[in-house]
């Protein structure tokens, strides 16, 4: 690999006598220029007061800041603060506080768990839980309420898909929120009933609300932990940003609460949620561009379909192992029309989730008629996910001028059941990190978490390799989509800024940028990609001040 030589690189902007410079020396730093290219530098000095970078270079730099305060990084590999351009922060601080399934090898194993949580948290009312996935069972089958209410039969319990987009609730939860046989699918989702009728306690996309609903709401002090919670979770994993996907009216004015209190742990890029009744006060309002990019509110995330795993994606044809089903809509055509409408007109960034081939289709659709390919460059609207696409849309977003926002835990979560659900033709255009690269689309890289876990490192060697931890399968699954360390990694830092109009300050380590930036314990340049998920974090910086040391 060649990195372009960068020997000294003073600030382009004027140094006041009052700056508070620190070097950071004997590193092995990386970073990218104007052009996103990677560059090699062994010195970083950023002031801790303005929180910006005035210079990289090589050791020799350090002899122009006599002066500064000096770090010796003993040689350790320096990174931009990685950015995860689609995550639920309040979704991760609860779902660390509540009961985890993930990775639980059966039905019966995964109740079991949650009466064993129900046994740890006897002043649950209550019981809530993530991470089942029904297609590491034996049985490939969606669980049911009975399993539950031999477990649990005194207290509601809701837990919810590893994907977010079903749930699986017992007999109770059922009976608090009023569905029983004779209760109609809500426009968007699915109540899954046996051949009697009857509801078998899996419910799908907008099925969920009917339960959720019923679910006391957090007080303010108890979101307050769980983002205190969340916080400390991603500055341990390198994490310095967070495009937050889908946050009401009441969530964001607590991000600015905790602003003005200098308690945000880190950036954030809220989406505002498409279903917010408070949606045109924002639009009227306008973008909140934030001088210290802490909280710039400038975006909408609109929800399109369901998720692959519990066949919501909404598809063209089939589902290979379903026939007749085609997944769900979450909002119909002419609403989502409307809402697009309502977003571009505002000069917001939208946001879509679209997951299946039709899904996909309709928006971008929509982006071509409701606005100009001027307007779109300028505006950087995205897909969320772009998991399935047909090949003939892919060019549809470069064209339009369209960012696919995207997460590559998810093709190595899903390769074990996309075969099933999509066959192999319409895999062409599945999870495909390569095909858009090439044709000139910009990226954005994400986890999805608590969707997934919220380790970068676990999404860079995704990217990289297209296996598992353990090394499967051999040769990677479509391999042929595979990306190079270094595009792996602009979708995590630079590329992701740019989604969210923050490239010039985030994501290169460039003079003049917000000195966001992490110490990991090996260079991920010299390593088998095969170890690169295994990166820890050692230091993690954010704009210039230490939040996090191993």
């Amino acid at each position: 690999m060649r990195l372009k030589p960068l020997f000294l690189l003073l600030s382009l902007f004027s140094v006041t006598t009052t700056a508070a410079p620190v070097a950071f020396h004997n590193i092995q730093g990386y970073g990218f220029d104007e052009n996103r290219q990677l560059v090699n530098f062994q010195t970083l000095v950023f002031d801790d007061e303005s929180g910006q970078i005035l210079a990289r270079g090589a050791k020799e730099l350090l002899a122009h800041y006599a002066t500064a305060k000096q770090i010796d990084g003993q040689g350790k590999t320096l990174l931009p603060g990685l950015i995860d351009g689609h995550g639920h922060i309040l979704g991760l601080g609860e779902y660390l506080k509540q009961a985890d399934l993930r990775g639980i090898g059966s039905e019966q194993q995964s109740a079991a768990a949650v009466a064993s949580f129900a046994k740890n948290n006897p002043e649950q009312q209550w019981l809530v839980g993530r991470g089942w996935n029904q297609v590491l069972w034996e049985s490939k089958t969606f669980p049911g309420k009975t399993t539950l209410d031999e477990m649990v039969p005194d207290k509601p319990v809701y837990l919810v898909r590893v994907d977010a987009h079903a749930a699986w609730v017992n007999s109770k939860a059922l009976a608090l929120a009023g569905i029983s046989k004779d209760t109609l699918d809500p426009p968007g989702g699915e109540i899954i009933r046996d051949a009697n009728g009857e509801p078998t306690g899996v419910l799908i996309d907008n099925a969920m609300y009917l339960v959720q609903r019923k679910i006391p709401t957090p007080t303010e002090a108890e979101k307050r932990a769980a983002l205190a919670t969340a916080f400390q979770h991603l500055q341990a994993l390198g994490i310095t940003s967070v495009h937050d996907a889908g946050v009401n009216t009441e969530l964001v004015k607590l991000y600015q609460q905790l602003q003005q209190e200098q308690q945000l742990g880190v950036r954030v890029y809220p989406m505002l949620s498409a279903k917010d009744p408070a949606l045109e006060s924002w639009f009227k309002a306008g973008i909140i561009d934030d001088a210290s990019d802490w909280l710039d509110i400038r975006s909408v995330k609109i929800y399109g379909d369901g998720a692959l795993g519990s066949r919501g994606a909404a598809l063209l044809a089939d589902y290979s192992d379903q026939p007749g089903q085609q997944g769900l809509l979450v909002t119909e055509p002419d609403a989502l029309t409307e809402i697009m409408r309502l977003t571009i007109n505002a000069g917001f960034q939208a946001n879509v989730h679209a997951i299946g081939d039709r899904a996909n289709r309709l928006v971008l659709d929509r982006f071509e008629q409701l606005s100009n390919l001027e307007a779109l460059q300028q505006s950087r609207h995205r897909v969320e996910h772009a998991q399935i696409v047909s090949p003939q849309d892919i060019p549809r977003f470069k064209k339009l001028h369209i960012l696919p926002a995207m997460q590559a835990v998810h093709a190595t979560s899903d390769m074990n059941m996309a075969g099933d659900r999509l066959g192999v033709a319409r895999l062409r255009g599945a999870y495909a990190w390569r095909t858009f690269v090439d044709q000139g689309s910009i990226i954005v890289g994400g986890s999805d978490f608590p969707v997934e876990l919220a380790n970068p490192f676990h999404g860079l060697h995704a990217s990289v390799t297209r296996q598992d931890q353990q090394n499967q399968p051999v040769g990677g699954w479509l391999p042929e989509q595979r990306l190079s360390l270094v595009e792996a990694l602009r979708s995590f830092t630079v590329d992701a800024a740019y989604g969210a109009f923050q490239e010039e300050k985030m994501g290169t380590l460039a003079p003049g940028s917000w000195a966001d930036f992490i110490l990991v314990d090996r260079d991920i340049f010299a390593i088998p990609p095969a170890e690169l998920w295994q990166t820890t974090t050692l230091e993690t910086w954010i704009h210039g001040q230490q939040r996090f040391k191993r």
